[in-house]
């Protein structure tokens, strides 16, 4: 597998399809010590045309970098860094689904299980 990143960073990596260069096969590793620690998340990116005054396409992720924060400055690396440490830090006042950001508000460790287990079911990489 061809690595995109000359120094890949621990736990991403980023190989572009053969039959396409701006579309990235992706897998972040879940973060040590987090709900998803043990998971494999698969994403796919996208570089439009317009890449890089536009940011990245990574289908419906909550990442103000990838929405009114782009600048193009930024690096593939910087947002797929980013995408990792969100794991690590989720954030519920910026939400992707109102009810999960609900929960995990008002009962956190019952969140965090329920992420350990939706890891555990659905990312175990096997």
């Amino acid at each position: 597998m061809v690595k995109y990143f000359y120094y890949s960073p621990p736990g991403i990596s980023a190989s572009p399809s053969e039959d396409n260069m701006r579309y990235f096969n992706v897998m972040i590793l879940g973060p040590t010590q987090s709900p998803y620690e043990g998971g494999v998340f698969k994403l796919e990116l996208f570089l439009p045309e317009e890449y890089p005054m536009a940011a990245p396409k990574l289908g419906r992720i909550c990442l103000d970098i990838l929405k009114d924060k782009w600048s193009p400055a930024l690096q593939i690396r910087t947002v797929l860094l980013s995408i990792q440490a969100l794991l690590s830090a989720p954030n519920p006042d910026d939400p992707l689904s109102e009810n999960i950001a609900k929960h995990w508000k008002t009962n956190e460790a019952e969140a965090v299980e329920t992420a350990k287990e939706w890891t555990r079911l659905y990312a175990s990489g096997a």
